[in-house]
């Protein structure tokens, strides 16, 4: 299961094109240096499921806490909402919660002639470890190969079909599995980076607008969640504690800042009973921020058809 993301190298041998596509130039159709047969045909099968995928976006934070998870799950949904088809991918193989989100749980994977069919809910198709799991309170305690490995099969395995966009939420930081997803996906769209109010966030949050530059991916926006609160009653915002600092990061590096969301009772209510907020309570102003971060996600999909 585990496996190693390969080098670049030049391509030597050329083979036929690859059973994927009809494209020459594809980096799959042509076999690389000192690569076995079964390397290359590993590598052909990644490319056939991720050539089927439009658009790869993966949802970053350098700080645990920041309610990553809730944006990528309300982000997937919105997307789905405005008629694309979506993916969610959760790759925090040590703390795996998109399942709970979306009231998943007890879901159990199946194979099928293509693979692994993804959890459905909805129309969303989504994989987490969590669904490998026998019991949702055991410990994922693996080192870096073992989780490289899990990603891998994640994206080679798992019978995604044809998709607009794949959400892919990370854990925090820019360890392994971040890295494993940009190596394996070789070239992603884009990455949103979520932090909260506070300066020790957003500290580390710049962290991985770094990290996301050293590895080529475009950093689509900083978002920043629980900024203020949200009054359940009124919706009226609150300004309980300090904001700015995701408007901040955007500024002094150079790229969007795709707004703030409050601090929402509803949306921890949400997340805990396994409903998609920005489904449920799509009338809240807080709903309305989440349905707004899809807005350059679109715009990908807008200038990609225009090119096609």
């Amino acid at each position: 299961m585990a496996g190693k993301p390969e080098p670049d190298k030049e391509t030597t041998n050329a083979a036929p094109e690859c059973a994927s596509c009809s494209d020459k130039d594809c980096a799959a159709s042509a076999r690389r240096k000192d690569e076995t047969d079964e390397e290359f045909k590993d590598r052909q099968l990644l490319a056939s499921r991720l050539c089927r995928i439009k658009h790869k976006v993966v949802v970053l934070s350098g700080k645990g806490g920041v309610g990553k998870s809730t944006v990528a799950v309300n982000l997937a949904v919105a997307l789905m909402m405005a008629g694309k088809r979506v993916g969610l991918l959760d790759v925090d193989i040590h703390g795996p919660s998109v399942p709970t989100m979306l009231g998943l749980e007890r879901e159990q994977l199946q194979g099928g002639a293509d693979g692994l069919v993804p959890v459905e809910v909805g129309g969303l198709k989504v994989m987490s470890i969590g669904f490998f799991l026998n019991n949702p309170d055991d410990a994922v305690i693996w080192r870096g190969p073992l989780k490289m490995g899990v990603i891998k099969q994640f994206l080679k395995d798992v019978a995604w079909g044809d998709l607009d966009f794949l959400i892919i939420d990370s854990p925090p930081g820019t360890g392994d599995e971040p890295l494993s997803v940009c190596q394996l996906i070789g070239k992603l769209d884009g990455a949103i980076v979520v932090t909260t109010p506070q300066k020790v966030a957003a500290v580390d949050v710049r962290k991985s607008v770094n990290f996301c530059r050293q590895l080529k991916v475009p950093v689509l926006g900083i978002v920043e969640n629980m900024s203020g609160f949200a009054c359940p009653k009124c919706g009226e915002v609150t300004q309980v504690f300090r904001t700015g600092a995701g408007q901040q990061i955007a500024r002094d590096m150079l790229v969007p800042y795709l707004g703030a969301i409050p601090l929402d009772p509803q949306v921890a209510e949400a997340c805990d009973t396994g409903r998609a907020f920005v489904h449920h309570y799509a009338s809240t102003p807080t709903a309305k921020v989440m349905l707004d971060l899809v807005q350059p996600l679109l715009t990908l999909e807008a200038h990609s058809t225009q090119k096609e």
